[in-house]
């Protein structure tokens, strides 16, 4: 049996509150998976470093991990959201 060519990622984009299909290779790093779902999500460039990747609930503090090294699984659920909050008024 052979390895999977690319997984399966379900990626909430806070920003839009939208859930986006990435398909990836097990070797792309967390970094670029929201970079990817950040471009998918909003139709644009952002600047990536003022968001974080949450993964069951925690913060992936290093975001060179690449998705064969968190053992992430097709379908497997990823959240990006800003990394400082917005104060409510």
């Amino acid at each position: 049996m052979t390895a999977a060519a690319t997984v399966a990622l379900r990626v909430t984009v806070l920003d839009t509150w939208d859930t986006v299909r990435l398909d990836v290779e097990p070797s792309v790093t967390l970094a670029d998976v929201k970079r990817q779902a950040l471009a998918v999500a909003t139709g644009r460039t952002v600047n990536a470093s003022a968001y974080v990747v949450k993964y069951h609930g925690a913060a992936v503090l290093d975001e060179r991990r690449t998705v064969a090294g968190l053992a992430l699984a097709d379908g497997a659920p990823l959240i990006v959201l800003p990394g400082r909050r917005h104060p409510v008024r």
